[in-house]
């Protein structure tokens, strides 16, 4: 499976199939860190976490809003814990942003979306490397 397969999965009966934030595990999110041409924002979140269901509508505007420039991703720590564990994630929602494969910031707790828009728009306007 590649990158565009895992952008083009199929929604279950949990997640939307219009949504840009793709439902992901830790196997598919091996997969699409190394061949990502852009930032990745993943949101670390589980079912039970009132702050990650508070979270989730900011993540769904920002995914609109920068479509085509990053691509978001949720993965639920109650059935994946691979990435979680590598991260060091203490508590969620913890949202990691990467670039290049590596993971160059964490956000913890509900934040505003000005937050992220800040890390994203610094890392679309810094040129590669």
């Amino acid at each position: 499976m590649g990158i565009a397969d895992l952008l083009r999965k199929p929604a279950d009966e949990e997640h939307s199939a219009d949504s840009l934030v793709k439902h992901l595990s830790d196997e598919e999110l091996d997969v699409l860190l190394p061949t990502a041409t852009g930032p990745v924002v993943v949101d670390f979140w589980a079912p039970w976490c009132a702050p990650c269901v508070m979270l989730a509508p900011t993540i769904e505007k920002l995914a609109k809003e920068y479509d085509g420039k990053a691509i978001f991703a949720k993965i639920n720590v109650d059935d994946h814990q691979a990435w979680a564990g590598k991260l060091g994630v203490r508590g969620i929602p913890t949202v990691a942003i990467f670039s290049d494969g590596k993971a160059v910031t964490q956000l913890v707790g509900v934040r505003p979306d000005t937050e992220f828009r800040k890390t994203l728009d610094g890392m679309l306007a810094s040129p590669p490397v």
